[in-house]
C-alpha cells in the first residue's frame, strides 16, 4: 500500500525538487542555414540536419557512418516529420525528427543513445577584442551565437550575470588556470551541474579559444576555432558535447539489468528520480520507510552519472546494509511460512 501511495501521489510533484539536469526541449528538432529554398537546397540542409541530430543524440562523430544507418542516410524522409523555413537571420531549414521513429533506427543500428536529461552548463566565456576583454552576460547581444550554438548541439547552457564582482573573478588566468574554486565560489547561485570556461579571442582573421570543462570531480580541456564568433560557438560546444556524452549514453545490448536503492526518499525526490532514471528504465520494486529499491539497465559508470546531477552520494559497499531478521521457530506441525526475499541492490545511493 505504501508503494502504491507513492507512485499515486508523487507524479503529482514531478518538477518540484529543484535538480539542476534539465530535460532539453526540441531535442529532434534542427536547423540548418540554407541560402534558398530550392529542393536541392532542402535535400542538402536535410542531410546536415541528420548528420547534426545523430551527432547530438549519440555524441560519436563517426555514428552516421554506421552501416545500420545505411537506409536512412540515403533517405532521411523516413524519420523526419515536417520540414519549416526560418526568416533568421539567417535563414535556415527548419526539420523536425520523429523521436520514436529516430531511436529506432539509432538502437536497430546498436548505437548508444544520450538521452533528453542533460546536465547544467553554466559558460564563462570571455572575449578579447582590439578594445578590450568582455565577460557575455545572459543579457548581451554577444550571448546569441552562444545559445544558438548550444541548441545546435543539444546542450543545456546557462549564462552569467557578468556583473562587476563576476567580472573581477571571470579573468583570462582563473578561465585558463586548472583550479575551478574562484568560478565555482560564484556559480553557486546558477545552480548548474558543469562548469564550462571558454577564453576567445581574434587573431589573423580567425577566432580561437581555450576551453576547460568541469563536471563533478571530472575535468576536460582542448582548444577550439572558427571564421567568426558564431562557428566558434559551435566548435567549443560540438567538443564539450563529444566528451560529455560518452558518460551519459546507454547502448543496446550492452548495459546490464542490475538492482539500486536510495535511500532518503520521500515524495518529491522519488519524483524527481523517476525522471532521471527513465533513460534507463527504472522501475521501482520495494520500498521500506525512505529506502526504495529500483530495477534498472545501464552500466554502473552511467548510473552514477546520471546520479550525480542530482548530487546524490554513493554508499560504500558494506556500510548501512540492512539487517535481516531471523525467521521465527516453526510451530509443530504446521507449515513453515515462505517469505519473499529482500532485493539486494547492486549500487546504493542516498539524498
Amino acid at each position: 500500500m505504501r508503494l502504491f501511495k507513492l507512485l499515486s501521489v508523487g507524479c503529482l510533484s514531478l518538477l518540484s525538487l529543484a535538480i539542476q539536469a534539465q530535460t532539453l526541449n526540441g531535442l529532434y528538432q534542427v536547423r540548418e542555414p540554407v541560402g534558398s529554398q530550392a529542393p536541392e537546397e532542402r535535400n542538402q540542409a536535410s542531410q546536415r540536419a541528420l548528420e547534426t541530430l545523430v551527432l547530438r543524440l549519440t555524441g560519436d562523430p563517426k555514428a552516421l557512418q554506421s552501416p545500420g544507418l545505411a537506409e536512412v542516410r540515403k533517405d532521411p524522409q523516413q524519420i523526419i516529420s515536417q520540414y519549416g523555413y526560418d526568416a533568421g537571420p539567417p535563414e535556415s531549414l527548419q526539420v523536425d525528427f520523429d523521436p520514436v521513429s529516430t531511436d529506432r533506427a539509432l538502437r536497430g543500428a546498436g548505437l548508444a543513445l544520450w538521452g533528453s536529461n542533460r546536465p547544467a552548463i553554466l559558460g564563462w566565456w570571455l572575449n578579447d577584442a582590439t578594445d578590450g576583454s568582455n565577460l557575455v552576460g545572459d543579457g548581451q547581444a554577444a550571448a546569441e551565437p552562444l545559445r544558438r550554438a548550444a541548441q545546435h548541439r543539444g546542450l543545456p547552457l546557462r549564462l552569467p550575470l557578468a556583473d562587476l564582482d563576476e567580472q573581477i573573478v571571470a579573468t583570462a588566468k582563473n578561465l585558463e588556470g586548472s583550479d575551478a574554486s574562484p568560478l565555482r565560489a560564484v556559480s553557486e547561485r546558477y545552480g548548474a551541474d558543469a562548469l564550462l570556461a571558454v577564453h576567445a579571442h581574434e587573431e589573423g582573421g580567425q577566432w580561437q579559444a581555450k576551453w576547460r570543462l568541469w563536471l563533478g570531480e571530472q575535468k576536460d580541456q582542448g582548444t577550439a576555432q572558427g571564421a567568426n564568433p558564431a562557428e566558434l560557438a559551435d566548435a567549443v560546444l560540438l567538443a564539450v558535447s563529444e566528451r560529455l556524452a560518452p558518460r551519459f549514453a546507454a547502448k543496446p545490448g550492452v548495459s546490464s539489468e542490475q538492482l539500486l536503492e536510495v535511500q532518503g526518499m520521500n515524495l518529491e525526490r522519488y519524483a524527481a528520480l523517476t525522471h532521471l532514471l527513465e533513460p534507463f528504465g527504472g522501475r521501482p520494486l520495494s520500498v521500506d520507510g525512505d529506502r526504495i529499491v529500483y530495477q534498472v539497465n545501464g552500466s554502473a559508470e552511467q548510473l552514477r552519472a546520471q546520479l550525480g546531477l542530482a548530487k546524490l552520494q554513493e554508499i560504500p559497499a558494506g556500510e548501512g546494509v540492512p539487517v535481516v531478521a531471523s525467521a521465527p521457530a516453526p510451530v509443530p506441525g504446521a507449515a513453515a511460512p515462505v517469505a519473499p526475499a529482500a532485493p539486494t541492490a547492486q549500487l546504493r545511493f542516498r539524498w
